[in-house]
């Protein structure tokens, strides 16, 4: 895969990836309650899920859905 993600999208994809990824295990912990039943299962899982995403693009510095609408936050040499 083409890098295709910059310095700053990248530092803020791994924050934000960390982030999200830290409140899905709060959530999916029960330190913080979002609701019952269906929520409260789909909303750590769908956070985690995105916090991932993230955290991979971020660190591989490779952005599948920057590659289908041809954008790049990486300087080109």
């Amino acid at each position: 895969m083409e890098r295709n993600v910059g310095s700053t999208d990248r530092i803020v994809r791994l924050a934000l990836g960390a982030v999200l990824l830290l409140a899905a295990i709060a959530i999916g912990a029960g330190l913080v309650s979002v609701g019952s039943g269906t929520v409260a299962i789909a909303v750590p899982l769908v956070l985690a899920v995105v916090g991932l995403v993230m955290l991979v693009t971020g660190y591989t510095q490779s952005c599948p859905a920057y590659t289908l609408i041809g954008m790049r936050t990486l300087q080109r040499r």
